[in-house]
């Protein structure tokens, strides 16, 4: 097993999943352990002091001026966490919790928080004994970070709270008394640092990267499958066109599409025919999931910064040194988590508009409906019905949360981010898209049915013949349910990815492009 030494290596997205899900080990080498402990030794020495340092010796938001004395201070960081444990709603998923603890050691083990050497072990001995803590998906407005939600996190610390266990959730006392476990005593300034950061907000965008890059691959992969369904033209994806307008999503998408179709004897059957363009839907694919992608890789370097930043407050950087600022503020993420969410659904969108478009019968050879026989059957008619109600619905998600801002802490936090909103809405409208691509991979598939003899390019022919390995054609009308699910199965598993990849291998054709690397998740 691989080991990622906290606050010392660069995390990424992917080893960020990693660490959540156990695949690499996470440690505190000895370098950072010193750090750790010459902190916290900072932050006990600025509590015996008489200055007024924030959060460490004073109260917190309106009660900044407010001095508590230093037999008081881990009564004050407790208590901290008590209050401030206010978030409703049902529990986040438990890989988001984990995400949440590996975030937070992160941030941090790199010694400017004051945070105890025990309490950050405490934090890896949850993770590594899946004594995962059950977080309220509701209550943050990411402002001083995430602090109802990362409240709830930490309960679990003092014995609090709940935790998911072997499969249940119980309450973290029972589960310490099974194991044996003593909760912890909070030293000054811990609970401050715990609670101020954005790592609900981040987790979230950890998996809104991983799970819109999925959306961003299947949506080239579908788009050209119905591309060869339609009989649509390849000349809008050249690469001297791109060149002229150089949006590196854009050149990535028209590639891929290039390679996706090459060899296709569907598309070279009509390269001469009288149409002069097609649909948007079909010729502005790199235009509309290029802009996609540019959209992602915002996301995926603001939220690789903010995964490798410290975010709490205040910040020591020696006993002599500490500075009360607003690095907890979630608008550096806020406002690409909404642009991906937007990005997210127009793929939505314009996938809609090729399942429509599909329907028509105005390609030589496919029937109107994707079914020779209509009048007594329906067809693909209604499947389409669900694809608008999924885009419609992302439309209503697109508003952007980080528009608004409600003043809290009696105005000391006058400006808010509402980054937990737009980051849990944005995998929400993922997840709606997952679905619409799934539609299309079905649609797409009987159009091109109607092609036969004719195959496409061998990566394509290999992602058709898969599907029909669990996809059947529709020739009358049938409950269609389990056919779409079961085509939304294989867009969120990844597994045509896997296949045009090993095909490409084996054949020694291109599908990866010259941009792949840079859009690489």
């Amino acid at each position: 097993m691989n080991t990622f030494q906290y606050g010392q290596d660069q995390l990424t997205v992917g080893t960020a999943l990693q660490l959540a899900r156990k695949e690499i080990k996470g440690e505190l080498s000895p370098e950072t352990r010193d750090k750790i402990q010459a902190s916290a030794l900072a932050v006990a020495n600025i509590a015996n002091r008489e200055k007024a340092v924030y959060g460490i010796n004073t109260g917190f938001g309106p009660l900044c001026t407010s001095k508590i004395s230093a037999a008081d201070t881990q009564t004050l960081q407790e208590n901290l966490l008590k209050s401030h444990a206010v978030g409703l709603g049902e529990p986040v998923p438990i890989e988001i919790s984990k995400l949440m603890l590996v975030l937070k050691l992160q941030a941090l083990a790199q010694g400017f928080s004051g945070i105890k050497l025990e309490t950050l072990e405490r934090m890896l001995w949850m993770l590594e004994n899946d004594v995962v803590p059950v977080v309220p998906i509701q209550g943050s407005v990411g402002a001083s970070g995430d602090l109802a939600p990362l409240s709830h996190l930490f309960l679990p610390l003092l014995g609090l709270g709940k935790v998911h266990f072997e499969g249940e959730i119980y309450r973290t006392s029972i589960v310490f008394e099974k194991l044996g476990i003593s909760p912890l005593s909070l030293g000054p300034k811990e609970g401050l640092a715990l609670i101020n950061g954005t790592q609900f907000m981040a987790a979230y965008g950890v998996k809104v990267v991983d799970r819109l890059h999925n959306l961003l691959v299947h949506a080239d992969i579908t788009g050209a499958m119905m591309i060869e369904g339609l009989m649509g033209s390849i000349k809008p994806f050249s690469p001297d066109l791109h060149q002229l307008r150089p949006f590196a999503g854009n050149k990535h998408v028209a590639q891929t599409i290039l390679n996706l179709l090459h060899g296709s004897e569907i598309v070279n059957s009509h390269l001469n025919c009288a149409r002069v363009q097609d649909p948007y839907s079909l010729r502005c694919m790199p235009q509309v999931h290029g802009a996609s992608r540019n959209a992602w890789l915002h996301l995926k370097d603001a939220i690789e910064t903010e995964i490798n930043s410290v975010t709490d407050n205040p910040v020591v950087f020696s006993e002599d040194h500490t500075i009360s600022g607003g690095s907890f503020h979630g608008q550096p993420i806020a406002l690409p988590l909404d642009y991906a969410c937007l990005a997210a659904s127009e793929l939505g969108n314009i996938s809609d508009r090729r399942i429509y478009l599909s329907l028509e019968g105005g390609t030589p050879g496919v029937p109107k409906l994707l079914l020779k026989e209509t009048g007594l059957n329906s067809g693909l008619m209604i499947p389409q019905y669900t694809t608008a109600a999924l885009a419609s619905e992302n439309k209503g998600l697109c508003f952007p949360a980080s528009a608004d801002s409600i003043p809290t802490s009696l105005g000391q936090e006058d400006h808010v981010s509402m980054g937990s909103i737009g980051a849990r809405k944005a995998l929400q409208v993922i997840g709606n898209v997952e679905k619409i691509l799934g539609i299309e991979l079905f649609y797409a598939g009987q159009a091109m049915d109607f092609h036969a003899p004719l195959k496409s390019g061998k990566i394509m022919t290999a992602i058709h013949e898969h599907l029909r390995t669990k996809i059947t054609p529709v020739i009358n009308d049938r409950v269609m349910t389990e056919d779409m699910e079961t085509a939304i199965e294989m867009i969120q598993s990844g597994e045509l990815i896997e296949i045009a990849n090993k095909v490409a291998k084996e054949e020694g054709l291109q599908y990866q492009t010259e941009w792949s690397k840079l859009f690489d998740c």
